[in-house]
């Protein structure tokens, strides 16, 4: 066991463990809403010219499968960040463009400042935790997810998010909601179930993680939410340095860095570009570089994910990440999650 096991076992790890409970009690909530279905109807007529999805932090990076999603059906789409949409790309706020915003607490800085830039222009989707925000009462259609109070970094706000996100690209593609609802309900037992062995995966990384200084997540495709989520979260709960990039990316330079201090954590993704993410795992281990590989079939335990449909898969990808969290803090000796310097809801931009 950890010299500093107990450490972690504050607010931060029970918002973890809670998390089959919020993806149940989202799923139990998720209906056909007639708001939303007058937005789809205007998607599959062809009203928009564009659907903007805009976030920040991890709510902008749970946008990644909706966005791959809607490019799939021949929907144009743009994932922009509220605050450079706000600032730099105003030109899309007109009648022909519909905007999904996800926000957590739905009053963030960011998203007063696009609710005023916004008024009386585009068509608003909103995906938010706190139904009475200034988000969810503006938007012309909302769902709120049941993720609960959160200490402070997002770990149930961004699994609700992906399942609320799966289930308005369905309701906007015409797909059948039923089998929508059979698939998110697979993901509420494997969650449980790879949580119920949570010490032993926090144990496993902290022995693996053992004096690196360097760590990178990479993936592709709808597996860069979880990268781009798990850079940013390692960074908030535990104030240690770490980067999200594409697989691809990641031999564009930062493969230079890679020695027996460097870290790296490989999602295997969806088979089209599996082959080439395995290569690069073998490639950074011939270069002594430390890597595991997240997939289904792996053979390092915490990384091994349950068998879920591929539709939903990047919600169970978030959980060795999670896990990785609570391994770096036990390793300092600190508490993960507690913030010294930032606020659970940005109100300064």
């Amino acid at each position: 066991m950890l010299a500093e096991f107990s450490v972690i076992q504050g607010e931060y790890l029970r918002d973890i463990l809670d998390q089959p409970r919020a993806l149940e009690e989202t799923l139990a909530s998720l209906t056909e809403l007639k708001p939303l279905r007058v937005v789809a109807s205007r998607v599959d007529s062809g009203k928009f010219d564009r659907i903007v999805l805009t976030g920040m932090g991890s709510s902008f990076h749970a946008l990644h499968p909706l966005y791959l999603d809607l490019i799939d059906r021949g929907i144009t789409s743009v994932m922009v960040e509220t605050s450079e949409l706000v600032h730099y790309q105003t030109r899309l706020f007109d009648p022909k463009t519909l905007i999904i915003a996800v926000s957590q607490s739905g009053q963030s800085a960011e998203v007063v400042r696009l609710l005023k830039a916004n008024r009386g222009k585009s068509r608003l989707v909103a995906v938010t935790n706190t139904q009475k925000s200034p988000l969810a009462k503006e938007a012309d259609g909302v769902i709120v997810t049941r993720a609960g109070r959160e200490f402070s970094v997002s770990c149930k706000t961004f699994v609700t998010g992906l399942m609320a996100l799966k289930w308005l690209g369905d309701i906007f593609g015409g797909g059948n909601l039923r089998e929508t609802r059979e698939e998110l309900e697979t993901v509420c037992s494997a969650v449980r179930s790879y949580l119920n062995d949570w010490k032993d995966h926090t144990e496993k990384f902290a022995q693996r993680l053992t004096g690196i200084r360097h760590l990178f997540f990479v993936g592709r495709g709808s597996s860069l939410a979880a990268v781009e989520m798990g850079a940013l979260i390692v960074k908030e709960a535990d104030h240690f340095p770490a980067e999200g990039m594409s697989c691809a990316g990641f031999r564009h330079g930062p493969f230079e860095m890679l020695s027996k201090d460097t870290f790296v954590l490989v999602f295997a993704g969806a088979e089209k570009t599996r082959d080439l993410n395995l290569r690069l795992l073998g490639d950074i281990r011939e270069q002594s570089g430390r890597a595991e590989l997240v997939s289904e079939g792996g053979h390092f335990e915490p990384c091994i994910l349950p068998k879920v449909p591929e539709a939903v898969r990047p919600i169970v990808e978030a959980l060795p990440v999670q896990m990785i969290t609570l391994a770096l803090a036990a390793q300092a000796g600190r508490e993960p999650g507690r913030f010294q310097l930032a606020t659970k809801i940005t109100t300064t931009e």
